[in-house]
């Protein structure tokens, strides 16, 4: 028995939910790929089995819920979803350290690590949404027992900015799941695929969260992912007068920072994670994406920001602050003491330095700057 069938799994969510209406069916060919690439190719140990059934279970519940609210109330479909900025970049360039400055700013706002893992009210819940927290600490601190050597890769916060592709992981179209398990037809497909019906979602998803959340009123979102450079002419086309943010660090060091990153999540599902094949998967498919990037973005020059990372660390307040003058958004009194506050806050909760070599996952550094050498913007 498959216990990954997706007929068994769509079975499992409306049997949760009681609810049997996923509209559109699109969404059933990436799970179909994501849970055959998942069968066949990332050596699920027992545990990582079931963890992942549940998770899938999960998200198609979500879709399912979010379905039922969206028909009570209709004057979601009539919420504004303003995106000021996209930033992407390739992981471990900086983007997350100027995701959660801008986020703090009282003008602009971001999806909270809370409401990615639990973005649909529960029956019955008030307005404080303090189920959905208690099981978003909970899943968090799970998740640093299972991996503790993560947090000096990156900083949880359960309550703070997160990766709002973390939402489009309910699409199954999603860089988030080739990031946890070695599945690579997965990644192969996800890089050809049509992602329109995916950020269609995601802007929906953004209304949901701003239809729950009133004090979201007039302030526009800032979206980060590196998920997002695959499809960056998609997502200009989605969000109207938003503009693509693109930190720029060099491969030589992202790449390997990324695969490290990799190889601690995937070890929570696998008993069979080679760092040796995630270092090279992750740079071919980086250099991949940088080069269809480069080509969208000769399209729409105008639509696009750069941001070295030596800059954004050397002066993280000033950078933010440049960036929301090249937005329309000079930055005020209020801007500049919610980024000093948050770094303090940054400063305060910085965990142990990571350490790695390009060597520890089958890469060199002569080998990443000859595969990117055509990345223009790159900088150390």
């Amino acid at each position: 028995m498959n216990a990954l069938a997706v007929d068994g799994l769509l079975a499992d969510a409306r049997a949760r939910t009681g609810l049997d209406e996923f509209g559109d069916d699109w969404f059933v060919e990436p799970l179909s790929v994501l849970t055959n690439a998942l069968t066949t190719e990332a050596r699920l140990s027992p545990l990582g089995l079931d963890l992942t059934r549940r998770r899938l279970v999960a998200l198609l519940a979500d879709r399912l819920r979010a379905g039922r609210t969206r028909r009570r109330h209709p004057e979601i479909d009539d919420v504004e979803v303003t995106v000021a900025a996209v930033i992407c970049g390739l992981p471990r360039t900086g983007s997350t350290l100027l995701h959660r400055l801008l986020a703090s700013s009282p003008r602009l706002t971001a999806t909270l690590s809370w409401e990615t893992s639990y973005p649909v009210p529960f029956p019955g819940e008030g307005s404080d949404a303090a189920e959905r927290k208690r099981r978003a600490r909970e899943r968090a601190a799970l998740f640093l027992q299972m991996s503790p050597e993560f947090a000096d890769i990156h900083t949880i916060e359960w309550n703070g900015p997160e990766e709002d592709v973390l939402l489009l992981d309910r699409t199954f179209t999603s860089m988030s799941f080739d990031s946890f398990y070695h599945v690579p037809s997965y990644g192969d497909w996800l890089r050809r695929a049509d992602q329109t019906p995916a950020y269609r979602e995601l802007r929906e998803w953004l209304a949901l969260l701003r239809w729950q959340d009133p004090a979201r009123a007039g302030r526009r979102w800032i979206l980060k992912s590196p998920h997002h450079l695959m499809a960056t002419g998609t997502v200009l086309d989605t969000f109207a007068g938003s503009r693509i943010v693109m930190t720029h660090r060099s491969p030589v060091r992202a790449v390997p920072s990324y695969a490290s990153m990799v190889v601690s999540m995937s070890g929570q599902y696998s008993d069979h994670v080679d760092p040796h094949t995630v270092g090279p998967y992750w740079s071919d498919r980086f250099a991949a994406t940088l080069t269809r990037y480069a080509a969208t973005r000769d399209t729409r020059p105008d639509r696009y920001v750069d941001l070295r990372y030596r800059d954004l660390v050397a002066d993280p307040a000033a950078s933010a602050a440049g960036l929301l003058d090249d937005l329309g958004l000079p930055a005020d009194d209020a801007d500049r003491a919610a980024f000093a506050a948050y770094l303090d806050r940054d400063r305060a909760t910085r965990h142990a330095a990571h350490t790695y070599t390009a060597e520890d996952f089958g890469l060199s550094a002569h080998q990443l700057a000859r595969d990117f050498a055509g990345y223009r913007e790159g900088t150390s």
